[in-house]
């Protein structure tokens, strides 16, 4: 493990960035039409109880990374295999990342630029981030958050002052019940971005103040639901559900909409500056905890001896995911959940909340055992 301490305000500001990311990028809960603000405040909620589970378990053993906890919980050998599939599910999220705001750069701005170039000069930034530690990473968040938030509320304000809002393109509210709602909830908010923060177990070891995390932790998540949720009801309320469905990026959408007093316009290019930072912070803390698992693994004293050559396997996994930005998506809504998400920010963590839980409390009544045998001897 690195040698290295953030604090619990630099990890708000960490998951906060991590958490609108890509998500601002691509959008969330549009499967549920008008009511996708409502998906989106349903994955948070749910989301909060995965957080619960991931701290839960690092409670248990403070300050050990999460690669120790595995072995510690299922054997080494078992916990080794578990270490190596995490590592590389972080790994591979990076470079679906990489790709979602390549993507967007191409589509958006540089229509006659390859997308293996764009992506090749966003993650060279990546790799400079990374290889100067978690430190440097986190002091940048904090720096940069401020500047996001300031533009964030500027569009807003914007938005209201072009008149572009139509609260009428909400409605009808749950026009078709609950299950639309749930099922996006199911299958798309709970994971992205919010159960993402399983990632977030291996910066834990470097936290300050260990009892300040789920606080801060919960704080971030709530915030960043509530920015990713009226986010969409302002999409909506501009573009109408029919148009906000066939734009590959809802937002950017809504923010090319603003003019006022016919000279105040094209702003998308500031919007779409604060999305790759967002984007940078999102794929820079995937990579890093990726390489930090599999230095641990392979036992290579610095991470930073293995970062260039994982540097070019995101990048060509970036490129070779899918053939086209379609393709990428509908592999993100319909395997990625099920072959990588489910697994990886539940099923394992709840597996091992419980192993935790039975060996500890086993430990436990040892102990009690042990001492009334010498209290009666």
């Amino acid at each position: 493990m690195e040698n290295a301490k953030i604090s619990t305000y630099q990890l708000f500001v960490l998951i906060l960035l991590f958490e609108m990311g890509s998500s601002l990028v691509i959008g969330t809960g549009i499967s549920a039409k008008q009511d996708a603000w409502l998906a989106t405040l349903g994955g948070m909620v749910g989301s909060l109880f995965l957080f619960l589970i991931f701290y839960k378990i690092y409670q248990y053993y403070p300050g050990t990374s999460p690669l120790d906890i595995y072995k510690t919980a299922f054997g080494k050998f078992l916990g080794w295999i578990i270490g190596f599939a995490y590592a590389s599910y972080f790994l591979y999220i990076a470079a679906r990342v990489l790709r979602d705001l390549g993507e967007m750069l191409v589509t958006v701005s540089y229509s006659e630029t390859p997308l293996l170039v764009i992506n090749f000069i966003m993650i060279c930034g990546v790799l400079y981030g990374v290889r100067k530690g978690i430190e440097v990473i986190a002091r940048t968040g904090e720096i940069l958050f401020s500047f996001l938030y300031v533009l964030a509320v500027v569009g807003f304000i914007l938005i209201i002052f072009s008149q572009l809002i139509d609260v009428s393109k909400l409605k009808p509210v749950l026009e078709h019940g609950l299950t639309p709602v749930l099922k996006s909830i199911y299958s798309e908010t709970l994971y992205v971005p919010y159960g993402e923060t399983v990632v977030f177990m291996a910066l834990f070891p470097y936290i300050k103040e260990t009892k300040k995390i789920k606080p801060i932790g919960i704080s971030a998540i709530t915030l960043s639901g509530i920015n990713l949720a009226l986010t969409m009801v302002i999409n909506i309320a501009v573009l109408g559900i029919d148009a906000n469905e066939r734009s590959p990026f809802p937002l950017l959408s809504t923010i090319q909409e603003i003019r006022i007093a016919e000279f105040l316009e094209r702003l998308d290019v500031f919007f779409m500056l604060a999305l790759v930072v967002g984007g940078f912070f999102k794929i820079s803390i995937y990579f890093y905890a990726s390489l930090t698992f599999y230095a641990q693994l392979f036992k290579i004293d610095r991470y930073q001896n293995i970062a260039y050559p994982f540097t070019l396997i995101v990048l060509c996994m970036s490129i070779m995911e899918a053939t086209s930005y379609a393709e990428h998506i509908e592999e993100g809504l319909r395997l990625v959940p099920i072959y990588f998400h489910i697994p990886f920010q539940i099923i394992i963590p709840v597996i091992l909340l419980v192993t935790i839980f039975i060996k500890v409390k086993w430990k436990k009544r040892k102990v009690k055992q042990r001492g009334a045998q010498s209290t009666m001897s």
